[in-house]
C-alpha cells in the first residue's frame, strides 16, 4: 500500500482533524548559494493554536515532499527546509483522533503513515533542514530529527518528546533517531526522565546544548539567520561536526538508568517508559528501519491500551475542563479586586501573599498578632522577590514595584479598610477562624470577599456568625502554593453568585486550576487521600508490616509512597484531618492510635534517611502497637482501592463535585497523581474495582478507554 493510500484510509478515522497545510515556497539563499525550497507547516488558525499531525495533515506534507523530491531530482533546488508558523513549529500527533481509534490495525497505520512521510525527508537527493522557530513537541520534534540539519530559536519556550508522559512512545522516529544523534544517555533524559518529571520542557538553548540542534539563533530574526547559516553549510563554509556516539557500555548504562528512573516513578505500573527503553536499547546497532518497525508496533499496542486513554483523558481535563470550570457562575458577576488582605503572616500566609502579589500586582497587606510575625512575613515575600531578581525572572524595576506593594500592619482596620478580597490562613480551628472573620467584617468594605484557606473545616459554619455570610468562600490551596495548580473553591450554603464569580476570576488571574466544590468535610483531595491513607494506617495498626503496606500501592505509580506523603503533609495535620473526618463519618474514617502516638512523640514522620533512602525510624518502630492480622500486598491493595472507590462513589452521590472528571482533575493537579492513571477513576474502572464496589464504572465507555 502506498503512503497516499495508507493516509487516505486513516483520514476517515479522524473526522474532526484540524488540518495542517504544508506550503512550499522558493527563495534564493544568500551569497549566491542557490535556489532553496521552504516548507511551512500551518493549520490556518491564529498563532496561539498548536499545529498538529493527523492523517490529512501528513498527507499534505507528503504532497509537499512529492514536489520538492521532483525538484531535487531535477537539480532545480539545492536544499529543503521545514519550519512552522510564527511561534509554533508543530506539537505532534492529533490526539483527538488517536483516542477514537478502535482497531489495532488502524493504530498501526497511524504509526506507519508518520514514518513513511517523515522518512522521505531524509531520503531526498539534497540536504534537509529543520528550523525549530517555536514550540515543538512529539511529532513536531520528530519531523526535524529526520532532517539532515536543525537550527533552534533561543526564544523557543517548549521542546519535548512528551509521549511517555501520556502513555505512548515517541513513535515517528524519536526513540530510534534521537539516541543515534545525541547518544543514549541524553536521549533517555529527554524521552524518559523529562517526561516522567511532569513533562518537563526544554528551552531553545538547552536543545542546542544537547546537540539536537546544530545552531542557535535569536528569535527576532531567527529564520533569516537560519537561512544565512544554511547557505554557509551548503557552500561548505560551515561544517557541522557532531561527536561520535558511544555504542559500548555507556549505551547500556544509559538504558539501565532509564529503567531505574521508570521504576522510581511508575513502579512498573505503566508500560510506555519500558517500551521506549526497549527500542532505545535496540537502537544501539544503528538499524533505523528495525527501530521504526518497533516504534510502529509499540505505538499501536499502547494506543489500544488503557494507560494512553487515561493519559489523553487527563490531558484534556487539565487543558480544557481545568480552564472552563464546571458550575462556575457567570463571570460578568465578578467584582474587581484592587487590594488584597492576608490574615496571618506564617509560611502559608506568606506564600499566599507572594502569589497574589505576583499575579495580581495590586497592594497586598499582611496582619498577625505581633510585629515580629508581620515583619517576618513581609521579609519572606521580599526575599522571594530578590530570588526572582537573582534568577533574572524579573528586572530591578519590577522587583522594586512588587516590594513597594506588600506591607504588614497589626491593625486590621488600617490594613483592610479598602481591601476587596481578604483571605485568612490562620490556625485550623473553627472558633479561631470565626473570630478572625468577625474582626475582618467589622472593618472591611461591604463589597469585600472573605476567603478561607481551610483544608477541612466547614465554610458554612465559619460564616454562620457573620452579618453577611454570603460573601464567604472557601479558597483551598495546596502546598507548595507556587507549584501545585489546584484551587478548590468551596461554596458555602450562604455564598452568593457574585462572591463565587469573584473567587473564580481571582483564581484565573492566579493561574490556578479552579474546581467548584460543595461544602463537605475535607472537600475533595484531602477526603480521598485521608481515606486512602486511613486504610494504609489501619492495616499497619492491625498487624501488616509497614514495608508491605507501603509496597502494596506501588503499582499505582504514585509520586510518593503513603508514609512519605504523610511526612510531607505533616503527621499532625494528617491526624487533624482524620479526626475531622472521623467526626463526620465515623463508620469509614478512623483515627490511628499509632499515628496519634507518632504526633505525640513529636516525630516528623515514620522514616529516617541516614542511609540515603527511607528506613523505618527505630523510635517510631518502638512506638507502634500492632495486632496480629498480616495481609499480603494484594490484599492491602484491594482493600485500599475498594475504600477509595467507595468514597468517590459517596462523594458523587452527595454532589461534592459535578462529575467524576472533577475528582480526577483535583487529584492530578492537587496531589500529583499520574496522568497514566487519569487521576484515579479510569484506573478503578479498568481494574474492575468500580464495578465490584459500586456496581458500575465511574466513566462511560470511551471516555478514558477504547470506544465500544
Amino acid at each position: 500500500m502506498s503512503t497516499t493510500e495508507l493516509l487516505k484510509g486513516a483520514a476517515e478515522l479522524f473526522p474532526d482533524e484540524v488540518v495542517t497545510s504544508a506550503h512550499v515556497r522558493h527563495l534564493d539563499l544568500p551569497f549566491g548559494a542557490g535556489r532553496f525550497a521552504l516548507i511551512t507547516l500551518d493549520n490556518g488558525l491564529d498563532h496561539t493554536k498548536p499545529t498538529t499531525f493527523g492523517p490529512a495533515s501528513l498527507a499534505n506534507l507528503n504532497t509537499a515532499v512529492d514536489q520538492v523530491e521532483k525538484e531535487a531530482a531535477a537539480g532545480e533546488i539545492i536544499g529543503v527546509g521545514v519550519t512552522g508558523k510564527p511561534f509554533i513549529f508543530a506539537v505532534g500527533a492529533d490526539l483527538k483522533g488517536v483516542e477514537l481509534l478502535k482497531e489495532h490495525k488502524d493504530a498501526l497505520a497511524i504509526g506507519r503513515g508518520g514514518h513513511e512521510v517523515f522518512k522521505r525527508l531524509s531520503a531526498l537527493a539534497v540536504p534537509t533542514f529543520a528550523y525549530y522557530n517555536g514550540a515543538a513537541m512529539g511529532g513536531g520534534v520528530e519531523v526535524g530529527l529526520h532532517c539532515t540539519y536543525r537550527t533552534v530559536s533561543a526564544a523557543l519556550p517548549a521542546f519535548s518528546l512528551p509521549e511517555v508522559f501520556l502513555g505512548l512512545v515517541p513513535g515517528w522516529g524519536g526513540c530510534t533517531l534521537l539516541p543515534n544523534l545525541i547518544g543514549a544517555e541524553r536521549a533517555v533524559s529527554v524521552i524518559i526522565e523529562n517526561s516522567l518529571n511532569q513533562n518537563k520542557q526544554l528551552k531553545g538553548a538547552q536543545v542546542y546544548e544537547l546537540g539536537i540542534a546544530d545552531a542557535l539563533f535569536e528569535g527576532t530574526d531567527f529564520l533569516e539567520q537560519s537561512l544565512i547559516w544554511t547557505a554557509s553549510v551548503l557552500k561548505g563554509e560551515i561544517v557541522v561536526d557532531r561527536p561520535a556516539i558511544d555504542r559500548g557500555e555507556a549505551w547500556d548504562q544509559a538504558v539501565a538508568k532509564g529503567r531505574f528512573i521508570a521504576d522510581s516513578k511508575v513502579h512498573g505500573a505503566a508500560p510506555a517508559a519500558y517500551r521506549a527503553l526497549d527500542i532505545i536499547a535496540a537502537a544501539k546497532n544503528g538499524d533505523l528501519q528495525q527501530g521504526y518497525d518497533a516504534e510502529d508496533t509499540a505505538l499501536a499496542d499502547l494506543i489500544m491500551g488503557g494507560e494512553l486513554r487515561a493519559g489523553i483523558y487527563a490531558f484534556n481535563l487539565v487543558q480544557k475542563r481545568g480552564k472552563r470550570p464546571a458550575g462556575a457562575p457567570d463571570k460578568s458577576l465578578a467584582r474587581p479586586v484592587t487590594k488584597v488582605g492576608v490574615v496571618g503572616a506564617g509560611l502559608m500566609a506568606s506564600q499566599l501573599a507572594l502569589l497574589f502579589l505576583r499575579r495580581l500586582e495590586v497592594p497586598v497587606v499582611l496582619t498577625d498578632i505581633d510585629q515580629e510575625r508581620v515583619d517576618k512575613g513581609v521579609g519572606y515575600v521580599h526575599a522571594e522577590i530578590d530570588k526572582l531578581l537573582g534568577k533574572r525572572r524579573i528586572n530591578q524595576d519590577k522587583a522594586n514595584r512588587l516590594k513597594a506593594l506588600v506591607t504588614g500592619v497589626l491593625d486590621k482596620a488600617e490594613g483592610f479598610a479598602d481591601a476587596d478580597f481578604v483571605i485568612e490562613a490562620v490556625f485550623e480551628e473553627i472558633g479561631v477562624k470565626q473570630q478572625v472573620f468577625a474582626e475582618v467584617e467589622a472593618v472591611a468594605p461591604a463589597h469585600a470577599i472573605f476567603a478561607t484557606n481551610t483544608s477541612s473545616l466547614s465554610v458554612t459554619e465559619m460564616a454562620s456568625k457573620l452579618k453577611n455570610p454570603e460573601r464567604v468562600v472557601g479558597f483551598h490551596f495546596f502546598n507548595p502554593v507556587a507549584i501545585l495548580p489546584l484551587l478548590e473553591i468551596v461554596r458555602g450554603e450562604a455564598t452568593d453568585d457574585a462572591s463565587l464569580a469573584t473567587a473564580f476570576a481571582v483564581a484565573k488571574k492566579l493561574k490556578k486550576t479552579a474546581v467548584l466544590v460543595k461544602d463537605a468535610p475535607a472537600f475533595v483531595v484531602n477526603r480521598i487521600l485521608t481515606r486512602f491513607m486511613g486504610e494504609i494506617q489501619n492495616v499497619i495498626d492491625e498487624g501488616t508490616p509497614v514495608e508491605v503496606a507501603e509496597k502494596a500501592v506501588e503499582p499505582l505509580g504514585l509520586p510518593m509512597s503513603p508514609l512519605v506523603l504523610l511526612e510531607l503533609v505533616g503527621p499532625a495535620i494528617g491526624l487533624h484531618v482524620s479526626e475531622t473526618l472521623n467526626r463526620a463519618f465515623p463508620d469509614r474514617f478512623t483515627v490511628s492510635p499509632n499515628l496519634a502516638a507518632v504526633v505525640k512523640a513529636g516525630k516528623r514522620g515514620f522514616y529516617v534517611y541516614d542511609s540515603g533512602k527511607p528506613e523505618l525510624d527505630p523510635e517510631v518502630a518502638a512506638l507502634l502497637q500492632q495486632g496480629d492480622v498480616v495481609l499480603t500486598e494484594e490484599q492491602v491493595r484491594d482493600r485500599v482501592l475498594d475504600a477509595v472507590a467507595q468514597e468517590i462513589g459517596l462523594m458523587l452521590d452527595e454532589g461534592v463535585v459535578a462529575e467524576a472528571q472533577d475528582i480526577d482533575l483535583c487529584l492530578i493537579t492537587g496531589a500529583g497523581w499520574p496522568f497514566h492513571l487519569g487521576g484515579v477513576t479510569p484506573y478503578l474502572d479498568r481494574e474492575g474495582v468500580s464495578a465490584r464496589v459500586n456496581g458500575k464504572p465511574f466513566l462511560a465507555a470511551g471516555v478514558a478507554s477504547v470506544p465500544a
